[in-house]
């Protein structure tokens, strides 16, 4: 018969080395997660400096090709439904305001397009329910009552930008206070950071590879491009394993305690896992099912929209005031639209509403369905664009 104290013993190391191993796997998980956010800062760093390189030349042609406020919806709208990631269209848009290709007023309105842009995702979820109709009518609804508060807050806010410049002047005005107006004497220990790489590797470029200064800004913009991809997702990859399986049981754990516990829910479970795509979509299956409201679930949806913005505002900690401007702007639509359709419960309703009936319709003749996804997403901003390209460029 085994001595128990023996037993006991043995027991001890095993659970040590089961401590020490999940001590290395979450040191592991930090330096990678550091290293991530490394290289998400240098890829925008990377884009500012390959604008600038570019010359006032390809400035003047790009803020051109988006100076109709239309048209920078539309390309905002369409470009992060092809990626399917807002965090990409407003991390490279925050690129190009700090390297001087962009402005402020023609950033806007791609900013406001690519928070339309980002609903796709959760549309695109919905349709996995779409052999069980009644699951699919509520799934549906769930999803596209973020659509629908996207593009009202977009037909109030759009109109009252062109005319009154309110979110401009406000980021503006906020970013003057956070950093001042010329940003030489604030202190930027990303930019500190990360400008290192960017000159080493526009050193090589230029240097020992031989480039022309358009071919190292076009070589650096690419290389940009790819490295901003490959952060956006090995960090959703690393935060989903590091948060996600805690974040779903606390988010339906959290739905049930009202709607202002549920907003912070959203708010706090994307900023851990850096996309708000995630948030939304794993709220579509639990509304599909019946686990939960739309009331409650729209309350969530809203946070994780104001979560999202944590992106661009960290883009702009490798950029220029502007930059920072232009992340602000993104936080102020998110705040105003919640503060324009939240408060009043009737006001609240109508996205619900709206999603509510489209997904009765839907459900009736699911085909619709795509018909919904490839129109609203991607048929109709590639129109305006081709329309503007065909009637309006030389």
């Amino acid at each position: 018969m085994a001595d128990p104290t023996t037993k006991a013993s043995a027991a001890l190391p095993a659970a040590a080395r089961s401590a020490s191993s999940r001590a290395m796997e979450l040191v592991a998980s930090a330096v990678a997660l550091a290293a991530l956010l490394y290289v998400f800062l240098v890829a925008i760093a990377l884009f500012g400096t390959a604008f600038k390189l570019l010359g006032s030349g390809f400035s003047e042609s790009l803020i051109r090709t988006t100076s109709h406020p239309v048209v920078g919806l539309m390309i905002g709208l369409l470009s992060t439904s092809l990626i399917q990631s807002s965090s990409g269209t407003t991390s490279i848009v925050v690129g190009m305001v700090a390297g001087g290709a962009l402005t402020v007023r023609g950033a806007i309105p791609i900013m406001m397009g690519a928070n339309l842009g980002t609903t796709i995702t959760n549309t695109l979820v919905a349709m996995a329910s779409l052999n069980r109709r009644a699951e699919f009518q509520r799934a549906f609804a769930g999803a596209t009552m973020h659509d629908f508060f996207n593009l009202l807050a977009i037909l109030v806010l759009f109109p009252l930008e062109l005319s009154t410049r309110y979110l401009e002047r406000s980021a503006t005005w906020l970013s003057q206070h956070l950093v001042g107006s010329g940003g030489a004497e604030f202190p930027n220990p990303v930019k500190d950071a990360t400008m290192p790489a960017v000159h080493g590797l526009q050193d090589l470029l230029a240097g020992p590879l031989g480039l022309t200064e358009r071919a190292t800004a076009i070589a650096m913009f690419a290389i940009g491009l790819v490295a901003l991809f490959f952060a956006l997702a090995f960090l959703t990859r690393l935060l989903k394993q590091l948060f996600l399986s805690r974040a779903e049981g606390a988010l339906t754990d959290r739905l049930r305690g009202g709607d202002a516990v549920a907003m912070l829910a959203g708010l706090v479970i994307t900023v851990a896992v850096q996309s708000s795509s995630i948030t939304t979509s794993l709220l579509v299956p639990l509304i599909g099912a019946g686990i939960i409201p739309m009331g409650p679930a729209f309350a969530a949806t809203l946070g994780a929209n104001v979560g999202t913005c944590v992106t661009a505002l960290l883009a702009s900690l490798a950029g220029t005031p502007a930059a920072l401007t232009v992340a602000l702007v993104h936080l102020l639509f998110n705040l105003t639209g919640i503060a324009l359709f939240y408060p009043i419960p009737a006001v609240r309703r109508i996205p619900i509403r709206l999603a509510t009936a489209l997904a009765r319709q839907t459900a009736r003749r699911r085909v619709f369905a795509v018909y919904y996804i490839a129109g609203v997403f991607f048929v109709m901003p590639l129109l305006f664009v081709l329309v503007d390209k065909l009637l309006f460029s030389h």
